[in-house]
């Protein structure tokens, strides 16, 4: 923290209103600020960083850079991802943190409409983004071609930091949908199973020869996903006033405080092979608090909020949930089953996500995508290869 602090500020003595007006190449710093201002209640912190995304495409003020750094008009004037896909989704988590500190409106709409552009046009079935390797950038509406696919490793991890900053903001499942899919897909594939052997870009189409490698010279995206691994537990659950989300289903167990609570929560789950999942509360006391269960996207008959993407087969089953063994059926709110009671020691919910193999098919406008599906199972979707297809693909 100390070396973190005197690095900052550092930065806000050398920039600011009344001093030098620019911007960072590669937008991250607006993350660690907002943290630091969170850490100490320095509230130069978190001015520093929202000066910085204010300055950008300011050509009244500075040389700017154009889209490839998004610094082609003011933060809050934007409506279209573009340029770096990789510095967009650290820009668009920096501007979530400001709004949520800030309560700054303009940045939240700005954000929201360029979520939209992103899932309505510009996000592959994986979850990946950024759908060019030159500029690992964002292409244009519907251009999502598969062979040539960028959807670089920290593209995916920008992409889930952006879009839990989301839902922190609304307690919209929506946002925690394309999180899931991007984690478990385009996140994911970046790693081999032993741990030591990284992707850089993650195609959706390969003819074999690109191989995963140790290093890159390069090296953000291994130590990216180094760094990204041990957070996970933090996005599993979620809390306000009286209510604790259950955002992702992982073995584990929790310790949640809640008006004075200590709540422990354990999940029994072979979680994303099999869509039976235990959650058992744990409480030295009775306690009043709203459970709220997530109901992902792929299991209401939606892989993605929008219309980019959508199941070709019938849909499943029905989601069944059951409190102590006896079936509930509450009224699905923003993507979640809230369940309220007076919780005891020892109480279980029983979720059970029907999990059939399913065809997916892209939007008619995206060209490449034509005459064609994708197979999925639950968040997973599946790599069809050479060796199990006669060669066929």
């Amino acid at each position: 923290l100390d070396v973190a602090l005197k690095n900052a500020d550092l930065v806000c003595h050398v920039f600011g209103p009344d001093k030098l007006h620019d911007v960072p190449g590669h937008q991250e710093i607006e993350i660690g600020l907002a943290k630091l201002y969170r850490v100490t209640g320095d509230a130069k912190y978190l001015q520093m960083a929202k000066f910085f995304l204010d300055m950008r495409g300011r050509a009244d003020q500075r040389k700017i850079w154009g889209e490839y750094c998004q610094d082609h008009k003011p933060v809050v004037e934007q409506s279209e991802a573009t340029g770096h896909s990789v510095r967009a989704g650290y820009m668009y988590s920096g501007m979530a943190d400001v709004a949520a500190l800030t309560q700054d409106p303009s940045y939240i709409e700005a954000i929201t409409r360029i979520w939209h552009d992103v899932v309505d046009g510009k996000l592959y079935l994986t979850g990946g983004i950024g759908s060019r390797s030159g500029g690992e950038a964002f292409g244009a509406d519907y251009e999502l071609p598969n062979k040539t696919a960028y959807n670089e490793t920290c593209a995916a991890i920008a992409n889930m930091l952006w879009n839990h900053r989301l839902f922190l903001l609304s307690g919209d499942s929506k946002y925690i949908d394309v999180f899931e899919r991007t984690l478990y897909n385009g996140f994911l594939s970046g790693v081999s199973l032993t741990g030591d052997l990284f992707f850089y870009p993650n195609p959706l189409e390969s003819d074999g020869t690109y191989k995963r490698s140790p290093w890159f010279d390069c090296s953000c995206c291994p130590s990216n996903v180094a760094r990204f691994i041990p957070s996970i537990p933090g996005y599993v659950y979620a809390q306000k006033d009286n209510s604790i989300y259950v955002n992702l289903f992982v073995q584990g167990e929790a310790s949640i405080a809640l008006a004075g609570h200590a709540i422990q929560l354990r999940q029994e789950t072979r979680y994303p092979w099999d869509g039976r999942v235990r959650i058992i509360v744990q409480t030295a006391a009775p306690v009043d608090f709203i459970l709220r269960v997530r109901v992902p996207g792929w299991a209401q008959n939606r892989p993605v909020p929008s219309d980019l993407y959508a199941y070709a087969d019938a849909a499943p089953g029905p989601v069944t949930l059951q409190v102590n063994g006896a079936p509930v059926s509450p009224s699905l709110d923003r993507g979640y089953l809230p369940i309220q009671r007076v919780w005891a020691d020892g109480d279980t919910v029983d979720l059970d996500l029907p999990m059939p193999v399913r065809r997916v098919r892209a939007h008619d406008q995206v060209l490449e995508d034509r005459g064609k599906v994708a197979l999925e199972r639950g968040p997973v979707v599946y790599c069809a290869e050479w060796v199990d297809n006669d060669g066929e693909v």
